[in-house]
C-alpha cells in the first residue's frame, strides 16, 4: 500500500509540474505576441494612412463624374407618326479634325482622329399618303407612295471614340474640336448612305413589303406608280 501511494503521489506531482510548465510557456508566448503587436502597431497605422492617402490622391487625379438629372421634365410636343422603316445602314467613318496646322502647328496646333460608328435609317412616312394616292380600277390597285426619306442619321456613342489627338506644345487644345468632329461625322455618315443608294433600296423594300400587305388584304394585282 505504501508503494502504491508513493507511485500515485509521484504521478500527481509530475502532472502538476507539467501543467505549470505548460502555463508558463503559454504565458510567455502570449506576452511575446502582445509585444510584437505593440511594436508593429505604429507601422500598421502608417501603412493604413498611406493607403488612404493614395486612394484620395487617385480620386483627385481621376475623379468619377456625378450625373444629376433635373427631376423636372418638360414635354414640349407629342406627335403621332406613321413611319415605315424599310432599311438601316451601319457605317464606320474616320474623321480628321484639325486647327492651326500651319508653320507654328508644333506649338499652337490641335489635331485629332475620330472613329465614328453610326446608323442611318430610311423609309416611307405613311402619314403623307393622301386619299388620291390610292385608286382601284378594274380590279387593279394603283398606289403612289410618298418619297423615301432618311428618318435617322446618328452616331453610336458607345462605339465611337477619339483614336488619337496631338496638341501643340503651347496649347491645351480646342475645347469644341471633338464636338465639331462628331457633327461632321454625322453629316458624313448621312452622305455616305445617300451615295450608296439608301433611298432607292428603301423604296424597293417598301414596295415589296406593301405588296405582301395588300395581297393579304385580297388585292390580286397591285401596281406602284412613281
Amino acid at each position: 500500500m505504501k508503494n502504491a501511494f508513493s507511485t500515485f503521489m509521484s504521478i500527481l506531482i509530475l502532472a502538476v509540474l507539467a501543467a505549470g510548465v505548460y502555463f508558463i510557456v503559454q504565458t510567455v508566448r502570449e506576452s511575446a505576441a502582445a509585444a510584437a503587436d505593440a511594436a508593429t502597431a505604429p507601422f500598421k497605422g502608417i501603412q493604413e494612412a498611406n493607403s488612404s492617402m493614395q486612394t484620395q490622391v487617385a480620386q483627385l487625379l481621376n475623379p468619377t463624374p456625378t450625373i444629376i438629372p433635373d427631376p423636372v421634365t418638360y414635354i414640349n410636343e407629342v406627335r403621332a407618326i406613321a413611319r415605315l422603316e424599310t432599311i438601316q445602314y451601319s457605317i464606320e467613318k474616320v474623321i480628321t479634325a484639325e486647327i492651326g496646322q500651319g508653320t507654328f502647328g508644333f506649338a499652337f496646333g490641335d489635331k485629332l482622329l475620330f472613329v465614328a460608328h453610326g446608323i442611318v435609317i430610311a423609309g416611307i412616312d405613311m402619314g403623307k399618303l393622301m386619299p388620291g394616292d390610292m385608286r382601284l380600277e378594274n380590279g387593279v390597285l394603283y398606289v403612289r407612295l410618298p418619297p423615301t426619306e432618311i428618318f435617322i442619321a446618328t452616331l453610336d456613342n458607345e462605339k465611337s471614340y477619339v483614336y488619337d489627338r496631338e496638341t501643340g506644345l503651347l496649347t491645351k487644345g480646342t475645347i469644341d474640336l471633338e464636338t465639331l468632329a462628331r457633327q461632321s461625322a454625322e453629316e458624313e455618315i448621312r452622305k455616305a448612305a445617300l451615295e450608296d443608294g439608301i433611298l432607292t433600296q428603301g423604296q424597293v423594300n417598301a414596295e415589296n413589303y406593301l405588296l405582301k400587305f395588300f395581297t393579304a388584304l385580297g388585292y390580286k394585282t397591285v401596281l406602284f406608280e412613281h
